[in-house]
């Protein structure tokens, strides 16, 4: 029994689902036939028949409808009987609201859907804006209208043109595709999807965007936004802002029109168009009144000339814009934590100047640097430039080069002031400019020590061939001694205040960093051997290390230069 009591409670409790399975699907309810249009007193003249197989009343004359807060005027109409629709003809007007007012030359407006079609010479207001165009639906049910035929809107602030556009009138913000064009009294805005709100005059774009300024400065991005009352816009993905003279970019950037101030972030890079110079960090700081451009997070400066190319790096790098007639080619300046790199020339110093105009840089606080074998140190420098390539560097106050000959002897020159002169980029000629003290070996045959030169004057000229000293002139007040091997004393082969400083010299990759990176080739997989071949191999690396050989290197044979003359 307790059996037999479940399962008829089983039984009833599926009744109701089999009894559904077997009903026939309902039927679709018919969609609500909305408000029935009401045709207002007025109307000239009526004429009730059939056209063209469709009963109507054609209405002629002073015509007004209304359905619910909408009214609809024009000067002839036809009415269908059958169906909540009817065509306007001629100055027709429809209000909804008392806020949106839509004029044309004809229209078709179906009740029961509540959307209209306005054609011909077609108007839209509403208290922000004015819209024209050829072609307008308007759903008047989601508040929604919507051209395909280009249109041009107006409002106080701004006019804007495109292709296709919707604009909802309850949230007051227009949707613009294709061919977009935004003028402001400021800027000339081309792009090809925007979204603008007419209360707030805030421009959404998301493609590639144009927006141009009377000084003829361009901002560039493929997403943002732009207030058109305040100007300030936040630009994303390549974002760029270009002058005839500059390009900033990064992946983002915010720029104040009215301050004429922006920050770049991400992957920054400014390039100055006429020098050839790029500078690249992760953020950058642009003043456009001022002309200037900072770049922090490990700047790097690139700047090519001719088959040269100088790398500098710091902390924090700033170009300075030239202004005509002074200086049309602007300012680079670098602090602290300097570096410097050419193939031919590497160097640190705390800060450092570049002028671009006269290719003159300065290098402060105790610079040092490196050309080819020769070392420099002062305690300030000028690094000048012709061609794109070094022609003098002029040391400034504890003046000290230290050179190394082929047996890494160090040959040593000091004094105040020094005037090292250039070509091929190789050192020529020095000038030692008071206070001259030099220390050079002579070497026989490049490979044993003959002697050493060592020399005290007030002045001092030095020969170069090859990067190897030829002469030696002192030219005020000479002190000069050779000094034989085995008469050579450690004190003897250093000068006061020497310092040998190569592990601080920067490399390649140290200067150019992440910004300027060469990205690493992978190496391609090796094919795998075939099985006789592996056993070949493993053959004959057996008999390898079972009889190893070794063949000693031979040195190469050296001339022995000419020992530097003393004068």
């Amino acid at each position: 029994m307790p059996f037999l009591r479940f399962l008829s409670l089983i039984v009833l409790a599926w009744l109701p689902l089999f009894a559904t399975a077997q009903r026939k699907p309902a039927a679709q309810p018919t969609p609500a036939k909305g408000q029935r249009i009401e045709l207002l007193p007025g109307t000239n003249e009526l004429i009730g028949g059939t056209f063209n197989g469709v009963e109507i009343r054609k209405l002629i004359g002073n015509v007004s409808f209304r359905q619910g807060t909408t009214l609809l005027y024009c000067d002839s109409a036809y009415q269908y009987t059958d169906k909540n629709a009817l065509e306007a003809f001629s100055n027709v007007r429809i209000i909804q609201n008392d806020t949106i007012t839509i004029t044309g030359d004809r229209a078709t407006y179906d009740g029961d859907t509540r959307k209209a079609r306005m054609i011909g010479n077609v108007t839209m207001r509403d208290p922000r804006m004015t819209l024209t165009t050829k072609l307008l639906d308007y759903d008047l049910t989601n508040n929604l209208a919507y051209y395909s035929t280009g249109g041009h809107i107006v409002d106080p602030e701004n006019t804007l043109d495109s292709q296709y556009g919707y604009y909802n009138t309850t949230s007051k913000i227009f949707s613009f595709k294709r061919n977009v064009k935004v003028l402001t009294k400021d800027n000339t805005i081309d792009t090809d999807t925007l979204q603008y709100n007419t209360v707030s005059k805030v421009a959404y774009f998301y493609g590639p965007t144009h927006l141009t300024d009377k000084q003829n400065q361009t901002l560039y991005a493929e997403n943002g936004v732009h207030n058109t009352i305040t100007g300030k816009s936040v630009f994303q993905k390549n974002a760029k802002v270009e002058t005839p003279n500059y390009l900033l970019t990064g992946d983002k950037l915010v720029y104040d029109q009215a301050t004429k101030y922006g920050v770049a972030t991400g992957h920054v890079s400014m390039t100055s168009k006429k020098d050839n110079v790029v500078i690249r960090g992760d953020v950058g700081r642009y003043w456009r009144l001022l002309g200037r451009v900072k770049v922090y997070g490990a700047p790097v400066m690139r700047n090519i000339s001719g088959k040269d190319t100088l790398y500098l790096a710091a902390d924090t790098l700033i170009s300075q814009e030239g202004k005509a007639p002074l200086n049309s080619a602007g300012v680079i300046y670098a602090f602290p934590k300097t570096k410097i790199f050419r193939t031919d020339l590497q160097g640190r110093c705390d800060s450092l100047t570049y002028n671009r105009l006269d290719s003159i840089i300065y290098l402060n606080k105790r610079p040092i640097l490196w050309s080819n074998k020769n070392q420099l140190t002062a305690d300030s420098m000028e690094i000048r430039q012709r061609k794109g390539k070094v022609d003098q560097m002029r040391l400034y106050a504890n003046s000290f080069i230290i050179g190394q000959d082929t047996l890494l002897n160090f040959n040593q020159v000091k004094g105040r002031r020094m005037i090292a002169y250039f070509q091929n980029n190789s050192i020529k000629k020095v000038d030692v400019l008071g206070n001259a003290e030099s220390l050079y070996y002579a070497l026989e045959g490049d490979t044993a020590v003959s002697g050493m030169n060592k020399a005290l004057s007030a002045t001092m000229v030095l020969r170069f061939a090859e990067s190897k000293l030829q002469t030696i002139s002192f030219l005020t007040n000479p002190d000069a001694s050779f000094i034989p091997p085995h008469e050579l004393k450690p004190e003897d082969e250093k000068l006061k205040d020497f310092s040998w400083r190569p592990t601080e010299r920067p490399t390649r990759r140290a200067v150019l960093g992440r910004h300027f990176a060469v990205p690493v080739k992978a190496k391609p997989k090796a094919r795998p051997k075939s099985k006789t071949k592996t056993k070949a191999a493993t053959k004959a690396s057996s008999k390898s290390k079972a009889k190893p050989s070794v063949t000693p290197a031979t040195p190469a044979k050296t001339t022995a230069p000419k020992p530097p003359i003393r004068k």
